[in-house]
């Protein structure tokens, strides 16, 4: 029996964890927490990364250098009205975000969140899991398979679960790791 599209659906749900925790502010900079901020480019909402340079030259600092220089009040707003929490310094040819150390009570508030986003994932999933097994009921149902193939799919389908859950688990313990030590 094949559970490719059962295991597919639950790999996903662990790339969109890995993508929303790579976007976390955990202290040290990171360019992609610029991933969902975009600019208005000639009536085109265009992401920074396709309008400049985007560096890192220290732990707590990007460097934005702008191709076009005229864009650089209009990639300053666009990191304000942003969720990100870090206030732009604009010296006329690039912009500079400087990233404060965590206090211990902002690392927590952090940690409590990406352990939402972990859960999330798990319900994603189970969900994918819910939704194969309905798939074999409905063909044991019709007669597709036997009541053994499903006994079968079910335990199979339930170790893809397990596995993919330790895999969320572990991606979680190494983001709190680095959370909490930075």
């Amino acid at each position: 029996m094949d559970y490719s599209n059962i295991e597919q659906k639950m790999e996903k749900a662990i790339d969109a964890l890995s993508v929303k925790f790579s976007e976390v502010r955990a202290g040290r900079a990171n360019p992609a927490i610029l991933n969902k901020v975009k600019i208005d480019y000639y009536g085109t909402p265009t992401p920074i990364n396709q309008v400049a340079g985007i560096s890192v030259p220290e732990a707590r600092l990007i460097v934005i250098q702008p191709w076009d220089v005229s864009i650089l009040k209009t990639i300053e707003k666009a990191i304000l009205a942003s969720d990100i929490g870090i206030n732009p310094n604009n010296d006329g040819k690039v912009i500079r975000l400087a990233f404060p150390e965590l206090n211990e009570e902002r690392r927590k508030e952090i940690v409590k969140d990406i352990r939402k986003m972990a859960e999330e994932a798990k319900v994603a999933v189970r969900g994918a899991r819910r939704d194969g097994l309905d798939e074999y009921k409905t063909k044991q149902k019709n007669s597709e398979i036997t009541e053994d193939d499903l006994k079968l799919a079910e335990n199979e389908i339930q170790k893809l679960t397990d596995k993919n859950i330790e895999k969320i688990d572990k991606i979680l313990s190494d983001k709190e790791v680095e959370i909490m030590s930075i």
